[in-house]
């Protein structure tokens, strides 16, 4: 495995490859996961995983990175990395070699990445958007253009890094399609927005998931800083983006009288400057924390504006019984069907969503229904069923 971070570096990106990793190494695989050596510590060491830290630029030269203590894989080679890449690829000599993020361009220069079978994980739109998100001045972007690509980089990584990060994607797409040999997209949005269809190259779609154990959790202690009665349930970001004006607009449509308090837990990057009485924001909780909120709460919120590619909180809302409002956004049109398993609403939609707050509050028989079924179709995204549909590509390839 090749992964930009390992525990305790912690997001839903990390998590993933730490759970495959585990589980592959479960069915009796020989799994070593190679990532960056950061400022966090030495990576957690898992019961059959090897994880290997390698040195990297971002150590040296910090100013290149926006985060120092947390230098990033650029779409370009890291000398340093390549050269820990090169050394534990020969003593290894592994049977396949699956790359997660932009770290997978340190490993390209190596004559091992056409020798060996190479999978690719696609998280996010990283192969064809420079920023990652397919976003264009807050609105979902209709594709790559010169133009919209040096505005957006210029914004997010600044005038000096912007364009050349924007022009080593563009440059180094050829060179992944020709040594990747099989793209793993996490939803068929993320396949088709990073347009592999029109690339010509062979991609299956291999999702997120959730362990198999959190949908047969007995339930979970409610945390103490739950509201004792009924509350509405948001995790992840607290950003526009994530749809959290459009709860905010909704809940106040509510009728006061009935209206269930809101939770809103998460890193807040919007202004959250004199919410109403009867909301609560909290920063970032840890897993079961999070759990224990979408568990006990009447309904959890997560209505994305942005093409969320596979997100996890809308996996775990399902597996924990959670009735869900969400969004066809991204990946998550793969997930849920309206009025089956969730309630959808347009993006951004204030009133829409305050709508489908007030039919989660007035109609239990509603919630339980939506639960249930929500509660078999993650069962299309269980850690055991994935691990077993990369198995088979690795065997295909090998």
């Amino acid at each position: 495995m090749l992964a930009q971070f390992y525990p305790p570096v912690v997001g839903g990106e990390e998590r993933h490859v730490r759970n495959l990793s585990c589980e592959l190494a479960a069915r009796g695989h020989d799994v070593h996961v190679a990532c960056l050596d950061t400022a966090a510590g030495p990576p957690q060491q898992d019961p059959g995983v090897t994880v290997h830290a390698l040195g990297n630029i971002g150590q040296r030269v910090p100013a290149l990175y926006p985060t120092a203590d947390r230098p990033l894989a650029l779409p370009v080679p890291d000398p340093v990395v390549t050269r820990g890449l090169k050394a534990l690829v020969d003593r290894l000599r592994p049977d396949v070699v699956h790359a997660h993020n932009w770290i997978v361009n340190s490993y390209l220069p190596l004559r091992a990445a056409r020798a060996l079978p190479l999978v690719q994980s696609l998280h996010d739109y990283s192969h064809v958007c420079p920023t990652k998100r397919l976003m264009f001045e807050d609105e979902p972007c209709s594709g790559p253009a010169p133009r919209k690509c040096f505005t957006c980089t210029t914004d997010w990584y600044g005038a000096g890094r912007g364009p050349v990060i924007q022009a080593a994607v563009r440059g180094g797409r050829p060179v992944r399609n020709r040594a990747v040999d099989v793209f793993t997209p996490v939803s068929r949005f993320v396949g088709e927005a990073n347009r592999l269809d029109e690339q010509g190259v062979r991609w299956q779609v291999v999702p997120n998931f959730v362990p198999d154990a959190l949908t047969e959790l007995d339930a979970l202690p409610r945390d103490p800083a739950l509201p004792a009665g009924d509350y509405l349930f948001f995790a992840g970001d607290v950003s526009d983006q994530k749809g959290v004006g459009a709860i905010l607009g909704g809940w106040q449509r509510l009728d006061p009288a009935t209206r269930p308090e809101l939770v809103l837990v998460g890193r807040e990057s919007m202004d959250l400057t004199g919410l109403p009485p009867g909301v609560t924001r909290h920063d970032k909780w840890d897993h079961e924390r999070v759990l224990s909120g979408f568990q006990h709460a009447l309904a959890a919120l997560l209505p994305s504006k942005w093409p969320d590619p596979c997100p996890t909180t809308v996996l775990e809302a399902m597996a924990v019984g959670a009735p869900l409002v969400t969004t066809h956004m991204g990946g998550i049109a793969d997930m849920v069907v309206d009025g089956e398993s969730a309630l959808v609403v347009p993006p951004g939609d204030a009133a829409a969503t305050g709508a489908a707050m007030a039919r989660m509050v007035a109609e239990p028989d509603l919630r339980a229904r939506l639960a249930a079924r929500a509660s078999v179709e993650v069962r299309r995204y269980l850690q055991s069923r994935v691990a077993a549909d990369l198995e088979g590509i690795y065997a295909s390839l090998v």
